[in-house]
């Protein structure tokens, strides 16, 4: 990108006698920032003053190629995060007070959102690389905003795009044997660390597939032993769980594990102190007799270890939960013809086709079984006695037998007495 020769700018030269050594010089010759490459097996530089070669920043990361760069400002001290945030074009991002910055390849921009960015730094480069020769602060459009330490932004600025030119150093700088190179300082540790070109394209970055150093693939981790017993009915039930097809006391009884698996699991969710009841349930009909065995074994495990004496355990059974289809409305119709021979076995005692079981720490009321209203219908019509009449019915009937007898009594003592009057009126006459 072309830069305005009046703006301030600084040129990016490398020192002849030292390749870690760079000077950001103005075009009067007066050197303003140093920047040197610390030596060591992970990534860091140095910004300096020229004049006092006192620390000014510094920049540390595992490598040039991470997507994560901590910069460490001094008088004052203050921590800035490079953060990479580009997924198909250069981004790098960084927030400054409470501003957010962006350097998009050769430009860095301020974001205020939802209004356009705010251009505040131009750097210019050969094409297809990010070497910088020079950049340019561009005042004008910083002074819009209200920023306090301007001087701190200014070496933030430069010190992440004295990173960028780093980066792009690992991926072109070739070694005395062809293969490409950090730098001098860099083990070949550090070379295997060298991302692959897809990243390199995403980063925005120049480079021939010959010069890249591929690092070897992964091995592949051994797989897990299966799990088996009551673990293998542990990772079931956590299978359920997080596909919302139960809760975490259930115990759904399938095809796949053992009675004694499925009892031990059982026994494990009751010594929990925080469970207060468990359900077994069967998975299909075919698994009915097997919750039986299951509840039973439950049991005997508790009753071996001797808790079942400390406390009791209670059990409700509920089977065939599914819900049938209502009955049609209307008339009952009594059907008076003969058996069919060909239909025989057909009225006798068929399985349930689920099975619930619910063991409970506490008496639960609501799950004990209660009479359908039919039953009490058949019971009532049929020649089983009905339950006995409740005190206040009994009073009732008698004192309406009472009164009815004296009502009867009071009638047969008035009679005797009209007949006489009869007599003596008659005998009168005559």
């Amino acid at each position: 990108m072309s830069l305005d020769q009046n703006l301030f700018t600084l040129n990016v030269t490398p020192r002849a006698d030292d390749r870690n050594t760079l000077d950001l010089v103005d075009p009067k010759g007066v050197v303003h920032y140093n920047k040197r490459r610390v030596p060591g097996t992970e990534y860091g530089i140095e910004i300096l003053d020229p004049l006092s070669e006192s620390v000014l920043a510094t920049v540390t990361a595992p490598s040039p190629t991470s997507k994560h760069k901590t910069l460490q400002l001094y008088n004052p001290d203050l921590i800035v995060e490079l953060k990479y945030t580009g997924t198909l074009h250069f981004k790098w991002g960084f927030k400054w007070e409470e501003h957010d910055f962006e350097w998009r390849r050769e430009e860095c921009y301020i974001l205020r959102k939802p209004d356009p960015a705010v251009l505040v730094a131009i750097t210019k480069e050969p094409p297809g690389r990010l070497q910088t020769r020079s950049v340019q602060i561009l005042d004008y459009n910083l002074n819009r905003f209200d920023i306090d330490d301007r001087k701190g932004l200014e070496i933030v600025i430069l010190t992440a795009l004295l990173t960028f030119q780093d980066l792009n150093e690992t991926y072109h700088t070739p070694r005395a044997d062809g293969a490409p190179s950090a730098s001098s300082s860099e083990s070949s540790t550090t070379l295997a660390a060298v991302p692959s070109q897809g990243l390199a394209t995403r980063l925005g970055l120049s480079r021939q597939p010959s010069q890249i150093l591929t690092p070897p693939p992964p091995a592949i981790p051994p797989k897990p032993a299966p799990r088996t017993g009551a673990d293998r009915v542990a990772e079931l039930h956590a299978v359920r769980t997080a596909q919302g097809e139960g809760d975490a006391n259930e115990v759904e009884v399938g095809e796949e594990c053992a009675v004694d698996d499925y009892a031990q699991y059982a026994e494990r969710l009751l010594n929990d102190e925080a469970m207060l009841f468990i359900t077994v349930r069967s998975a299909t009909a075919a698994q009915v007799p097997k919750v039986l065995r299951v509840v039973e074994e439950t049991k005997r495990l508790r009753h071996k270890s001797g808790i079942a004496e400390d406390e009791e355990l209670y059990q409700y059974v509920i089977y065939d939960t599914h819900q049938s289809s209502p009955a049609r409305k209307g008339p009952r119709r009594i059907n008076l013809d003969d058996p069919n021979p060909k239909s025989k076995g057909k009225d006798k005692y068929a399985p349930p086709t689920s099975l619930t079981v619910h063991l409970s720490k506490i008496d639960m009321p609501e799950l004990q079984p209660k009479a359908s209203p039919g039953s009490l219908r058949r019971s009532s019509g049929s020649g089983v006695a009905s339950s006995p009449p409740t005190p206040r019915e009994i009073s009732e009937k008698e004192r309406r037998r009472a009164e009815k007898d004296s009502r009867k009594s009071e009638k047969e003592g008035k009679k005797p007495k009209e007949s006489k009057k009869v007599d003596k009126k008659g005998k009168g006459e005559h």
